[in-house]
């Protein structure tokens, strides 16, 4: 594995849960392999469970870490070549990623979506940039429209604490105040087709994901019909994507509720964090027993601590 920017990175999904639930009972049972290595992780948005988790994983393999903040601490960044460059950005990535890469040996770079420009978005700009120009591996700690990281952790927490063979799995969108983007939701799509589950994607009209990742995937408009009988219920708000970034939708009856979850197979809810409470889900399912949103983050650590240990095998001799 050169780098690992989607999950498609993943050569078998099985193995990776295996080997990161290994790393969990034993984080530091290669904390010799990172000896000397170095990871830099590069933030052009904000970040908690991302950064933190990953900097523990590098930890946990021996390895030192830095980490800096673009939004506040970086100079702006011109991506487009051939540009004249007489305006507010005051460096080139060519220049920037090859002299990042000469101070680490691994890469982990998060950036948003615009939310503005979908075609802009999908050409993964910033990530793109980096890859074409650095010269040393490089993580997706979150981009324009995909999440690797999380999903893997995903797919971790719904091995650990799954009763049956082939759960029913469901991702519901949920109200938010403002546009969030798709990244979350398309990683985790994209894992359960690799996975032994029954996926169900719950929304209302119009916040149909990027049919080329959904393809086939069963989507119920009735969200209680949906929740019925489900394992897991996965919650994520999610902008539209015909309508690019666009709020359509608000509507509170869409909140996760008790009464919502009590038509599950006493399911677990999920959430990929952070979380506004009483808007997205109600305090009483996220205190509640069936929530697993915080081992779902602890997991996050061994997933991060898996790629590195795998980026970091072309360094051993």
């Amino acid at each position: 594995m050169k780098h690992y920017l989607d999950i498609t990175a993943i050569d078998h999904v099985q193995s990776w849960i295996d080997q990161a639930l290994q790393l969990k009972v034993d984080p530091f049972q290669f904390e010799s392999l990172g000896k000397k290595r170095t990871l830099c992780m590069l933030f052009f948005n904000p970040s908690l469970r991302t950064r933190l988790s990953t900097q523990k994983a590098a930890m946990n393999l021996g390895m030192q870490v830095m980490v800096m903040n673009f939004g506040s601490e970086g100079w702006q960044l011109e991506f487009e070549d051939g540009s004249i460059m007489d305006a507010g950005k005051a460096e080139h990535i060519k220049e920037a990623a090859a002299v990042v890469s000469q101070y680490c040996d691994i890469l982990a770079i998060r950036a948003f979506a615009s939310l503005t420009d979908r075609e802009q978005d999908e050409a993964e700009l910033v990530l793109n940039s980096f890859k074409k120009y650095a010269t040393v591996p490089i993580v997706n700690m979150e981009s324009a429209t995909a999440h690797p990281l999380q999903a893997l952790a995903d797919a971790i927490t719904i091995t650990e604490f799954k009763k049956v063979e082939r759960p029913k799995v469901v991702l519901s969108w949920a109200p938010h105040p403002k546009a969030l983007p798709h990244a979350v939701a398309n990683s985790f799509v994209k894992m359960m087709q690799l996975q032994n589950v029954n996926l169900v994607i719950t929304h209302p009209e119009g916040y149909e994901l990027d049919p080329a990742i959904t393809k086939d995937m069963s989507v119920e408009y009735d969200q209680q019909n949906a929740f019925k009988d489900a394992d897991f219920v996965y919650v994520k708000n999610w902008s539209s994507y015909k309508n690019y970034g666009k709020v359509l939708s608000k509507d509170k009856n869409w909140m996760i509720t008790q009464q919502k979850m009590q038509l599950t197979n006493n399911g677990k809810l999920m959430h990929c964090l952070p979380v506004r409470r009483n808007m997205v889900i109600e305090d009483a399912v996220l205190d509640s027993d069936n929530s697993i949103v915080i081992e779902q983050a602890n997991n996050r650590t061994f997933a991060a601590q898996l790629v590195l240990k795998k980026l970091l095998g072309r360094y051993e001799n």
